[in-house]
């Protein structure tokens, strides 16, 4: 597995700072933020003009690029978002599922839009996830699971998020064993309660909650999941460098301890 962690936890610093600080607490790589509001880092309006510093920074920090964030399902959006991909070097590209819960016309719709998107990525090589998100269509195993069922290419994975997975009451442990099979990428962050939120910044770093992440990620390998184990920290973009650093730091630790405990590393 590749640790890494999403930009978005720096979405109030520049793509640089994020680059050299993760690199610094020992990740591998980074999944680069194109969420719009919670950062200014891959913005797809100019990404031709960004995308050769997201190269450098990559290059001058050795840290492999293993994903994007990109939560819309607007074609336009996403085709920018994939023509960046590839001239950047991306092989996975993250977006949200939208719809409501428990309502099935919503999932469906979800569905023919993850399928359309999903034959875009086929033309341009790349992998599209989607994971289960509180209050959307696709939001726990279940839902995740007919989702799989309609879209069969492999162009097209899963993105578990074991916080996500926890807030729809289940046992993420168990969750993850039900959906292996497609799991291309995994967004990690612990969680305390079952609230809708996923709690502040320095509550979703590994370790400080209530999930099971050394059994989620016991599971992963032993499944042989050899992709992306990328740090999602949401809600950080006030927070001053110190704070943001030691959230990094010390997932990434937990991180690594998880791995030695599964016998991974």
């Amino acid at each position: 597995m590749k640790l890494g962690a999403n930009t978005v936890l720096f979405g109030g610093y520049d793509m640089e700072t994020a680059f050299n600080h993760l690199a610094m607490a020992g990740y591998d790589g980074v999944e680069v933020s194109a969420i719009d509001g919670m950062s200014e880092h891959l913005v797809l309006d100019r990404w031709r003009e960004i995308a050769p510093t997201v190269k450098r920074l990559a290059a001058a920090y050795n840290l492999e690029l293993l994903a994007m964030e990109q939560p819309s399902r607007d074609s336009a959006k996403m085709e920018a978002a994939m023509q960046a991909a590839v001239e950047i070097g991306i092989p996975i590209i993250n977006c949200g599922p939208g719809g409501k819960t428990d309502d099935p016309s919503t999932l469906q719709q979800t569905i023919d839009e993850l399928g359309a998107l999903t034959q875009m990525a086929e033309r341009y090589g790349i992998v599209l996830c989607v994971k289960a998100h509180v209050g959307h269509a696709v939001y726990n195993t279940p839902t995740t699971l007919k989702v799989m069922e309609a879209i069969q290419s492999p162009h097209f994975g899963i993105d578990m998020d074991p916080s996500h997975i926890y807030r729809a009451n289940e046992n993420p442990v168990e969750a993850i064993a039900a959906v292996i099979s497609r799991v291309k990428h995994v967004h990690i962050r612990d969680c305390k309660g079952r609230q809708q939120g996923p709690g502040t910044p320095e509550m979703q770093a590994n370790g400080r909650g209530d999930i099971n992440l050394v059994g989620y990620i016991r599971v992963l390998h032993e499944h042989g999941y050899s992709g992306p184990l990328n740090l999602e920290i949401i809600g950080a973009k006030d927070y001053s460098i110190e704070q943001c650093v030691t959230i990094a730091a010390e997932s990434r630790g937990h991180m690594q301890a998880c791995l030695q405990a599964c016998g991974a590393r």
